[in-house]
């Protein structure tokens, strides 16, 4: 007596393994560019403009990176002027700096280029040349 063996064939065994092995690889897939999203951010303040009025330096900033970015210093000529700030920059906003020339703690020479720069809680510095008159 031959039995007859029940079972599904191999054609729908095969689409069935292929099936899950694309739903497998999609699901690793967006895992992965979520880890990466995570990893790849970083902040970038691009200097837009800096002139002096005279009697302050005015500096624009931008947040061109993916990540906001908060300035807590401004330098002159490498030394700090303006401590404490706590100035976050969202995603793609513009600022406005202001350094009055003259402070006791904050020595801006006039008719020469003076580099002021932004300094992020990061550490990174974002230097920009301005000359004051």
């Amino acid at each position: 007596m031959m039995r007859r063996k029940a079972g599904i064939s191999p054609v729908v065994a095969t689409a069935i393994l292929v099936a899950v092995a694309i739903i497998i690889a999609i699901a690793l897939s967006f895992w992965a560019s979520g880890l990466v999203g995570v990893f790849t951010r970083f902040e970038m303040i691009e200097i837009q403009s800096a002139y002096s009025n005279g009697t302050h330096v005015i500096v624009i900033a931008k947040n061109s990176g993916s990540s906001p970015a908060t300035v807590d210093m401004i330098l002159v000529n490498g030394q700090p002027c303006s401590t404490g700030l706590n100035s976050t920059l969202t995603i793609g906003q513009v600022r406005r700096y202001n350094v009055t020339i003259g402070l006791t703690n904050c020595v801006i020479p006039g008719g020469i280029f003076n580099e002021i720069a932004l300094r992020t809680t990061a550490g990174k510095t974002y230097p920009v040349a301005v000359l004051v008159p």
